[in-house]
């Protein structure tokens, strides 16, 4: 039997022809499994770039295998019984034996030190599977890397999921230098040169090439053959073609497989490996936007077959690349690439499937913000409102399919009256003014207790917002409709709101009055959260009228109900109220009722508590004579104030305070250190903002100078310091709750900023700057 090659030339693998772009983390990923597994397995979907890598790998480490490495192409093959032969005539091919292949090639490799890249095997998986097996157990020397759309599943296998690359993110367009270190614009403006010599990025195509390379899911293929395009189009009308993207990208190279000519072809290709009912499901998820989970799954696309049968349908499609499985915390959360989607859509769905799944989709979650409504105040308060955060998606999806069918008015109306709570805590006034609004217009004036709630609510959100002519017009069309009703419970729900909106007026003694009146109806109507609610703002009311004792005494009632219902939000609005309403008569214990209302509110994602508890520190920080700490708190909180969409502190009676603080601190400083500081301030994140409020951070004068830790943005020393713990992305992307994806795009953002070429150095580079909060 003639010896297989030795020395550096030994193997097969092609020449690259062209750049091999990114993937800096997956090669070190790859080579690191491979020197602790004998078997790696890469899978994703097709275009992913699965194949390129394992190339990549096997060409960088060619000098550990002495006996070469060797590719095994198996895309053009059928039949699953010429595997093994197929790969003994690459590896042995003037080998003559009358052995069957694998026994020939098993005796072959036996001594050999040799790594066998075998590329894709997803169509003969359990040929490939059987092959390895034997391989592995008889040839001690032999490594294998395959490439896949799912895992071989035997033994001692390693198995590596390759993401997309990394993209920008769409709603923050990155600047011309960033938007280069991303992966996928990266690869983008490579293949752009090559297809059109000069061309270049700019100002005029920044925010085109960073959309396509978002819109294309950050896959390989598709970036490329869009590349291709520039050559009769340009990045904007590429971007403006891609609505249609199948048809866009085609006109891939001659010398790829057929099934990777173009975009559609490649993912045909997924859909043959697919059951009948992985197909079906397929179809069936492309009705979720931005994610679902198993609960959603199993309500909504089950349809005729068992509930019990989707989770292994899942199970299979996330075996096959079809869909990302990522962590949210303690639940899993599945997505599918837009691309795959907008496919599953197009080719496994018909016209009248769309129409149910719209529904079922509708349904399910008008269920889940009907419970969360229900629970609102309760021990589960906070899961429910997680939860409503990553179904934010689709929670607009289901409101538009709403507002596009008039029968569903009622449903829509209800919806955003269930949202209402979850908008106000997390800051969305904007958001939900806009579905209130499209709501009640497609409501019509039909009188219903729903209407009326909704005109409350509305009310309620123009008015922190600072817009209080709307805001009296609508509890104005509420008063009116309660009396048409003539109903109780609605007339003291808008003696509730009027209350809010004579606070913001300035008509303390007008809101207490009114507070006072609605807070034994919702005592009697069971109402924990128009209870809580009001008692929150009578302790703001009585506190600012100079009445501490009263304030003190209704806090603690909203406290009691807090405690008792195991609710959380709350708690940080009655210690923020109570320190708004001391903060002159005793500024020591208001500062402390405000730090602990600023560490509830950050633990429950609530940026409207925040801001007001951020605001009343500057005043605090003012009065104590610390007029740097106040002006950059003023700075800090404007920006908050701008992310909830308020105009600031609404109240008139509060307003003043804004106002002194901001001249006292500029008298103080200067003009030049007043504008200087508030605008470090306002360059904060919310979370820096909070943590600098809570002295968890040094004083502006010591913080870190551009170049060292300010070079990162929050997010990216987030990233930073959970890469320091030894986080992988996975673990880091669950922590944070966002995609894998966006965790590696974050990852290169800091290797690149930083000049590093490895996770050790940013972890090192950490705890030199001491910003790594482990121990």
């Amino acid at each position: 039997m003639p010896p297989i090659t030795r020395g550096k030339a030994a193997g097969n693998l092609p020449l690259e022809l062209n750049s091999f772009v990114g993937r800096r983390n997956e090669t070190a990923e790859s080579r690191r499994l491979l020197s602790s597994s004998r078997l790696l397995t890469l899978t994703g979907i097709g275009g992913v770039g699965k194949t390129r890598l394992a190339l990549r790998v096997g060409a960088d480490s060619r000098r550990d295998f002495e006996d070469g490495v060797w590719l095994v192409e198996l895309g053009d093959l059928r039949d699953p019984a010429l595997v093994a032969g197929m790969v003994a005539a690459t590896i042995a091919p003037r080998n003559i034996s009358s052995e069957p292949p694998l026994e020939m090639l098993a005796g072959h490799l036996r001594d050999r030190r040799l790594l066998l890249v075998i590329d894709n095997c997803e169509h003969v998986v359990d040929a490939v599977a059987t092959l390895a097996m034997t391989l592995l157990r008889r040839c001690p020397a032999l490594r294998i890397l395959a490439t896949s759309r799912e895992a071989l599943a035997v033994g001692g296998e390693a198995v590596l999921r390759v993401p997309s690359l990394a993209v920008p993110d769409p709603d923050e367009p990155p600047s011309l230098q960033d938007l280069a270190r991303y992966e996928a614009a990266a690869l983008f403006l490579e293949r752009a040169a090559v297809a059109v010599p000069g061309f270049a990025l700019s100002e005029d195509n920044r925010v085109a090439v960073a959309q396509i390379c978002h819109r294309l899911d950050g896959l390989p293929l598709a970036i490329e053959l869009a590349a291709v395009r520039l050559r009769t189009l340009s990045a904007e009308q590429i971007l403006d073609r891609l609505s249609d993207r199948y048809q866009l990208l085609t006109g891939g190279r001659r010398g790829a497989p057929s099934r990777q000519q173009t975009l559609r072809l490649s993912i045909d290709w997924s859909r043959e490996l697919c059951t009948e009912a992985e197909r079906e499901l397929w179809g069936r998820l492309t009705i979720f936007s931005g994610g679902f989970e198993l609960d959603a799954a199993e309500g909504i696309c089950a349809g005729d077959r068992p509930v019990d049968e989707v989770l292994d349908v899942l199970a299979s499609l996330v075996d096959k690349s079809i869909l990302i499985c990522e962590g949210a915390g303690a639940v899993a959360r599945y997505r599918m690439l837009e691309t795959l989607r907008e496919y599953g859509r197009e080719e496994l769905l018909g016209p009248d499937d769309i129409a149910v799944l719209r529904r079922r989709h509708l349904s399910w979650h008008r269920d889940l913000v009907s419970t969360t409504r229900f629970e609102w105040i309760g021990p589960r308060q906070v899961e429910l409102m997680a939860r409503l955060g990553r179904e934010q998606t689709n929670l607009r999806e289901a409101l538009h399919f709403c507002m596009s069918e008039p029968d569903e008015a009622d449903t829509g109306l209800q919806i955003s009256v269930a949202l209402f709570p979850f908008w106000l805590s997390r800051g969305l006034l904007r958001e939900g003014r806009y579905w209130l609004d499209c709501a009640l217009e497609l409501h019509g004036d039909e009188p219903s207790v729903d209407r009326v709630k909704a005109l409350c609510a509305n009310s309620l959100l123009a008015g922190y917002q600072g817009d209080f002519a709307s805001a009296a017009a609508l509890a104005a069309a509420g008063h009116d409709l309660a009396e048409r009703l003539d109903d109780d419970t609605m007339r003291v729900a808008v003696i509730h709101a009027s209350a809010y909106l004579a606070a913001f007026a300035g008509d303390l003694p007008g809101a207490l009055a009114g507070w006072e009146k609605a807070l034994a109806a919702f005592a009697d109507q069971g109402n924990n959260l128009r209870q809580i609610s009001t008692l929150l703002g009578l302790t703001l009311a009585s506190g600012l009228l100079g009445d501490a004792a009263r304030a003190m005494s209704y806090q603690e009632d909203a406290l009691a109900i807090s405690e008792r219902t195991g609710e959380f939000v709350y708690r940080a609005y009655a210690a923020c109220a109570l320190g708004l309403a001391l903060w002159e008569a005793d500024p020591p214990r208001a500062a402390g009722l405000l730090e602990q209302g600023l560490r509830l509110s950050r633990s429950a994602d609530d940026m409207l508590a925040a801001a007001m508890c951020v605001e009343t520190l500057a005043w605090i920080a003012c009065a104590e004579n610390r007029p740097r700490r106040a002006a950059l708190l003023l700075g800090a909180v404007e920006t908050m104030w701008r992310g909830v969409g308020s105009a600031g502190v609404v109240a008139r009676t509060l307003q003043v305070h804004h106002a002194e603080c901001e001249l006292q601190t500029r008298q103080v400083l200067g003009e030049r250190g007043f504008e200087g500081a508030v605008r470090e301030g306002a360059r904060w994140s919310p979370e820096e903002a909070i943590a600098f409020a809570l002295d968890e951070l040094p004083d502006a004068d010591d913080r870190q100078p551009a170049g060292s830790a300010s070079a990162l943005t929050q997010r990216e020393r987030q990233v930073a310091e959970l890469v320091a713990q030894g986080l992988t992305n996975k673990a880091i992307a669950a922590q944070l709750l966002i995609s894998q994806r966006t965790v590696q795009g974050h990852v290169e953002q800091i290797l690149a900023k930083l000049g590093f070429a490895s996770r050790i150095q940013v972890a090192a580079w950490m705890v030199e700057q001491g910003l790594n909060s482990r121990p």
